[in-house]
């Protein structure tokens, strides 16, 4: 059972009568009454992060996804508390003090604010982020139109390259080690969009799952489908340099996730303001396809109009 099904089977029926809890599909809690809007996730060591050697990096990773979920709903994040399980070794005084120099240089960098947490012992270690802000409204899941286009920020896939690195799996220069490990610890995170886009986008949601995984997440409750463009999903001319070097497969590092870049569909008639935006903030956003019809299989084609087979789509929690 992969975790929706666990959350409708054993969960939905305790939140129907709250419709702040979105159905539990989305993001975010959002109580528009207060202009409230919440996110929380945890994070455990060898599932979300593979170790925690360099625990001042591991730090800053999991509050970059944290706060990615109100960005990419065009919230600010402001408040965020922190709970901590683990054991002498892991909580050592010299890991302690890499943390909280991580977090304050994290708080300086997005304005964000320490309001609380805990700290447990215990053998497995683990975090836990609330991430607390205001909005009058955010971009909800499910609320996208056929024939919308489909965009992503950034690049995709340094990310699981640096994984990879880090793993050993892959073998490269040192500068070319450096970089992807940098962005597998330090996603860049579009905060600079996170009012701009409410005036656009039709539905969103980040990329912590793979490119795939997440789109189909976005519009799971809609009978749509989606047709994607391999050629227009950008990726960084590091990792172009990578796969080239290596014969490796693009889909493969799209599909990983740990990217943190928005995904979202907007009408064709957005395309302008989006393109100015993206001029404006000094942002890379790209057009990657379009929302179809039920009707129509939802697809991947190559830049001869192929259509292109996936081994795997993504990221899924299993139970």
């Amino acid at each position: 059972m992969h975790e929706f099904e666990l959350i409708k089977k054993h969960f939905l029926n305790l939140s129907k009568n709250n419709k702040s809890s979105l159905n539990l599909n989305d993001d975010v809690f959002f109580d528009k009454s207060k202009q409230l809007v919440v996110s929380i996730d945890t994070y455990v060591e060898g599932v979300h992060f593979i170790d925690f050697k360099k625990p001042e990096l591991v730090i800053k990773k999991i509050i970059r996804s944290s706060i990615s979920d109100l960005i990419c709903k065009g919230v600010k994040p402001k408040y965020y508390f922190i709970s901590g399980s683990g054991n002498n070794k892991s909580f050592s005084s010299k890991n302690l003090g890499k943390i909280s120099k991580s977090l304050k240089q994290e708080q300086k960098k997005y304005k964000i604010f320490l309001s609380g947490g805990d700290t447990v012992w215990s053998k497995k270690l683990s975090f836990t982020i609330t991430t607390v802000g205001f909005s009058k409204k955010i971009i909800f899941r499910n609320n996208a139109k056929v024939n919308d286009d489909i965009y992503v920020t950034g690049t995709l896939g340094d990310s699981y390259a640096g994984l990879e690195i880090l793993k050993k799996n892959i073998n490269t220069s040192k500068m070319l080690k450096n970089y992807f490990k940098k962005k597998y610890y330090q996603p860049n995170l579009c905060i600079e969009l996170t009012k701009k886009i409410l005036s656009f986008a039709n539905t969103s949601i980040d990329i912590s799952d793979g490119l795939i995984t997440d789109l189909e997440k976005l519009i799971n409750k809609q009978k749509l489908s989606y047709r994607l463009s391999l050629n227009s999903i950008p990726i960084s001319a590091n990792l172009t340099k990578l796969l080239f070097t290596k014969k490796l497969n693009k889909v493969s590092f799209i599909s990983q996730g740990d990217d943190y870049q928005i995904l979202f569909t907007a009408d064709p008639s957005k395309s302008r303001i989006i393109s100015k935006t993206a001029k404006s903030l000094s942002i890379k956003i790209s057009k990657i396809g379009k929302i179809c019809n039920r009707s129509q299989k939802s697809e991947i084609i190559d830049q001869k109009q192929k259509k292109i087979a996936l081994k795997y789509k993504g990221f899924y929690h299993n139970f």
